[in-house]
């Protein structure tokens, strides 16, 4: 440590120096345990600084933290599938935080007020007296109850259309309504969601070959059980990857470029949206990353980022694709970003980030991997070989 640096100076040093994929898991681990109520040396110093390069997590929208204890235990359930994207932007494998404040407001004062305030009692009994099983039985009864009574208010277009007034009057959005409809999915489908992730490893640092097959069938249990709960099975998938852009191998595969109508015909067309999601939170991450001159971080955010773009591309026909358009967009907003930033490195540095060898797949390792990936998908996954034999006996 620097003798003239104070700890806190040396804290946020060596977190600048943490890889993007470190950063992240710290972060989401430094939040979990801040809403579990641990107190944490350091906690508000580390979050803002891994914040800073999270275009999806800004330190002022962070309303679970702001959230209740028994409010928080009642959406924990939702904890893998929250994020601090705007509930507009939130896809639909995703639920927004910004939506559970006035969600819970509206649960707690108007929808089922006497239950809610029953709930809490019996909650803080069961907190205060360290009965554990009794107030996870306390949470699971009352979120059944909830969905029981937002059920009969949404069965009708009349009361659907009261809610979303009386929703608007706690401060909800029509997004925010929107939000409450994936919660209410999430919680008719804990069990096939439970046992999907118990399933999966914690970490698939490749989703290829027998790791591919084997998720896939997870994922069609889960449709056969729940299906309108596939959207959260994708993303719990999309959590678990080492490289984000293997999520696309749920719904391509390397030999030939797919129409994009075909890939959208797909139960799991969702992935590709959210590998995009994903692609679109990279380019404010490497805007911070610029502002900050951190350009070793920045160049891993472009590797990165090239990597997705190629991935899409070798993989789906965009001609004429909403995704395609979408994809170009996101492209443009790199190159702004490396216009308007740049002009803030320090001399001599910007050739770093403009230099061709960032885009992997351009050099003869990169081809010679894109050849890989065929010969993979074509071959070594059983799928892909009976789909293969099948196609050259028609």
């Amino acid at each position: 440590m620097n003798r003239n640096e104070t700890p806190a100076e040396n804290l946020r040093g060596y977190l600048r120096q943490l890889t993007p994929g470190t950063r992240a898991r710290l972060l989401t681990e430094v939040e979990r345990l801040r809403q579990s109520g641990a107190d944490l040396p350091g906690a508000e110093i580390i979050l803002t600084e891994l914040r800073a390069d999270r275009p999806d997590a800004p330190p002022e929208a962070q309303p679970v933290e702001k959230l209740d204890p028994p409010a928080r235990e009642f959406f924990r359930v939702l904890d893998p599938y929250l994020t601090n994207r705007p509930p507009e932007r939130a896809n639909e494998g995703l639920i927004a935080r910004a939506s559970l404040q006035p969600l819970w407001d509206w649960v707690s004062r108007d929808l089922m007020a006497s239950m809610a305030r029953a709930y809490t009692t019996e909650f803080k009994k069961f907190l205060t007296g360290n009965r554990q099983r009794e107030l996870d039985q306390a949470v699971l009864a009352f979120q059944n109850k909830a969905v029981k009574y937002l059920e009969g208010t949404l069965a009708s277009a009349t009361g659907a259309d009261q809610a979303r007034a009386r929703f608007g009057k706690h401060g909800g959005s029509a997004a925010s309504f929107g939000d409450l409809l994936k919660i209410m999915r999430v919680l008719k489908a804990r069990e096939p969601l439970a046992d999907l992730e118990e399933g999966l490893p914690p970490r698939i640092n490749r989703l290829d070959r027998d790791r591919l097959d084997d998720t896939l069938d997870a994922l069609a249990i889960l449709a056969r059980a729940k299906r309108d709960a596939v959207p959260f099975a994708i993303a719990t998938v999309a959590r678990r990857l080492a490289t984000p852009w293997h999520l696309l191998r749920l719904v391509t595969s390397a030999k030939d470029p797919e129409p994009a109508a075909a890939v959208a015909a797909s139960p799991f067309a969702l992935a590709v949206v959210m590998v995009l999601d994903q692609l679109e939170d990279q380019v404010e991450v490497l805007r911070g990353a610029l502002r900050k001159q951190h350009v070793r971080h920045a160049k891993e955010i472009l590797m990165a980022i090239y990597d997705t773009e190629y991935a899409i591309r070798s993989r789906i026909d965009l001609a004429g694709a909403a995704w395609g358009a979408r994809l170009d967009a996101i492209m443009q907003a790199v190159i702004h970003a490396l216009d308007s930033e740049e002009i803030n490195l320090p001399a001599g540095l910007t050739h770093v980030l403009r230099s061709p060898a960032l885009r992997n797949h351009h050099s003869l390792t990169g081809r010679l991997t894109r050849l890989a990936w065929k010969c993979r998908d074509a071959v070594t996954s059983p799928r892909n070989l009976i789909a293969s034999l099948r196609g050259s006996q028609a």
